[in-house]
């Protein structure tokens, strides 16, 4: 059975000492979906919510989520992240858009979380800023889709 690096023998919380892991290369994506009503998704694409760009809002909400992880997730180490890419997809046929989520660093722990924070920040600044027009918009799907760098190697999903 795998062990739980955030417990200690006695099953209380702790941060997990990084100090003598070796320094690599480490990147992770993570994905997500927001469904919405098909005019909802083509005030989106066409620029016309009230707002402003959503999208552009949307991207820099995740880009900034992701560099304050540890300050949202209390066992998280703060990371000097070396880069972070968040992008969209519209998907028509679903009336939905696919939120994904890349992030880089050189350091002792991977960036899992930070790429999924990206993509749960994104998807929540859509709802937000187009809740006025939608207030049905699912967010779904949020997952780790891959990561390499570290002693574990590279992960992809099924």
């Amino acid at each position: 059975m795998t062990k739980l690096t955030h417990l200690d023998k006695d099953g209380r919380a702790r941060m997990v000492n990084v100090g003598a892991k070796a320094v690599t290369e480490r990147m992770a994506e993570a994905r997500g979906r927001i469904t919405m009503q098909p005019e909802t998704l083509q005030l989106i694409l066409d620029g016309n919510v009230p707002k402003g760009d959503v999208l552009a809002a949307a991207r820099i909400a995740g880009i900034m989520a992701a560099k304050k992880t540890h300050d949202l997730i209390p066992l998280c180490h703060p990371l000097a992240l070396s880069s972070v890419s968040v992008d969209f997809t519209p998907d028509t046929a679903a009336n939905a858009l696919e939120i994904s989520a890349r992030v880089t660093v050189s350091g002792k722990t991977g960036v899992e979380m930070e790429a999924l924070t990206a993509v749960s920040i994104a998807a929540l600044t859509l709802y937000d800023m187009c809740k006025a027009a939608d207030k049905g918009m699912i967010i779904s799907d949020i997952r780790l889709t891959h990561k390499s760098g570290g002693k574990s190697g590279i992960y992809n999903a099924k």
